[in-house]
């Protein structure tokens, strides 16, 4: 089960408290009606689908119920980061995450949260 970090109530929780509630950061048209029917698709229906991390908005349904954006890995569906809905979106770049495994992956439980060993270059060397 993963927990999710919900900024509101400041813990984490199990999984089942919260809802997916689609993209995060989408721009809303001011004058909708002016859209044609393909602008009106693309952003209605169309959503990127990236493999690696994504931005996207969660409700804590059972807690809270306040809507909040999160950054999520789709590969290893880990949580990266979570702020308050309207705060503006986070360069990942200057954030200092980690690209350990997941609780789950196929590791001893003695090794789950060991940080990866950085590999040596030999580039160079006689």
């Amino acid at each position: 089960m993963l927990l999710i970090h919900c900024p509101y109530c400041e813990e984490e929780r199990p999984e089942l408290e919260f809802r997916n509630a689609g993209e995060a950061h989408i721009a809303r048209s001011t004058n909708i009606a002016a859209e044609s029917d393909e602008d009106f698709e693309k952003f209605f229906f169309i959503r990127s689908n990236p493999k690696g991390v994504i931005f996207e908005r969660w409700r804590h349904i059972h807690g809270c119920a306040r809507f909040f954006n999160a950054a999520r890995d789709t590969i290893t569906d880990r949580f990266l980061l979570t702020y308050k809905a309207g705060e503006p979106k986070p360069d990942l770049a200057k954030l200092a995450i980690d690209g350990g495994p997941a609780a789950w992956a196929n590791r001893p439980p003695d090794q789950l949260n060991e940080k990866p060993k950085a590999k040596r270059s030999t580039k160079g060397e006689a």
